[in-house]
């Protein structure tokens, strides 16, 4: 059989994206099996099995703490923007002309640099001339002079609150589009009848966007569980180990301690979790669809 011309262009192109693609994964997995330091030895290790993620899920304190805290950050995370996002996305829906505005508006957070983000939190809540944490202040005047970084719960709502900030408006206009699909003459039958705004919502709006959230909530679950540069610029894991998620945990064993063996496990470990939660939604989602 004779391939088109195309696919003859085309072939080698693919070929070099999926080595691309599959090098690293594959090098990394082999690394993850050897105890490699770098400090000790500029070449790969001895073989050691699963010693690393034997000891790695079973004797490592700072790693279970790493899934606490990130368990905390992507659930919180996941939740304040999803309900923030649907609630931008119902308040435009009836802006009208105010639509385009607003979304151009929506879309600057989203294209900032979650690094450049991490920063300007970083100066927002300084103690001394931030200006979040002075009007805070004026608001709170129990909280004046709070060192919000210092402080462990408060640092973690400052990541929560600069990812939210990023993602949020970006979901907002993702639920934008699932609003628009629903039919007007739905809502108008259902307005006619003498339903109410939240009757309509319940019935009619939250059944047909039900899918757009599973797909939002998929993405953000995955995005949060693999954040990394707003942490690292914003609060650097602490203080302590208050916000030191998986993700930081990886880049800490492999590029604050050159433990690249471990480093690799721990990589590994956080890829399965962001497969098996990727799962879980997808599961739920076309388990709807089936049930439809």
């Amino acid at each position: 059989m004779r391939l088109p011309v195309h696919w003859l262009l085309l072939a080698p192109a693919l070929l070099f994206v999926g080595a691309m693609a599959i090098f690293p994964l594959g090098y990394s997995l082999v690394l993850s099996f050897r105890d490699w330091k770098l400090a000790r030895s500029p070449v790969a290790g001895d073989f050691v099995g699963l010693s690393n993620y034997i000891n790695l899920l079973t004797d490592d304190p700072d790693f279970f703490e790493a899934v606490r805290v990130t368990a905390v950050f992507v659930t919180a995370d996941v939740l304040v923007t999803v309900a923030i996002s649907l609630a931008g996305a119902l308040l435009l829906h009836r802006a009208g002309r105010l639509n385009s505005l607003a979304r151009t508006l929506l879309i600057l957070p989203f294209v900032m640099s979650p690094a450049l983000i991490g920063i300007s939190f970083r100066f927002f809540l300084n103690a001394e001339y931030g200006i979040v944490a002075h009007a805070v202040g004026l608001l709170v005047p129990a909280m004046k002079d709070t060192v919000w970084l210092a402080d462990a719960s408060l640092s973690m709502a400052a990541i929560i609150a600069s990812d939210v900030w990023h993602w949020a408006p970006y979901m907002t206009l993702v639920m934008l589009g699932g609003l628009a699909s629903i039919p007007p003459d739905t809502l108008e039958a259902a307005r006619i009848d003498g339903a109410s705004s939240w009757r309509i919502f319940c019935d009619i709006t939250w059944p047909q966007l039900l899918p757009v959230i599973s797909v939002v909530m998929v993405l953000k679950t995955v995005f949060a569980l693999k954040a990394f540069d707003t942490i690292f610029t914003l609060t650097n894991g602490g203080p302590g180990n208050s916000t030191k998620t998986l993700a930081y945990f990886v880049y800490e064993q492999g590029f604050n301690y050159y433990d690249m063996g471990y480093a690799a496990a721990s990589a590994y470990v956080l890829t399965a979790v962001l497969l098996v939660m990727a799962g879980f939604y997808l599961r739920l989602i076309f388990a709807k669809d089936r049930a439809r």
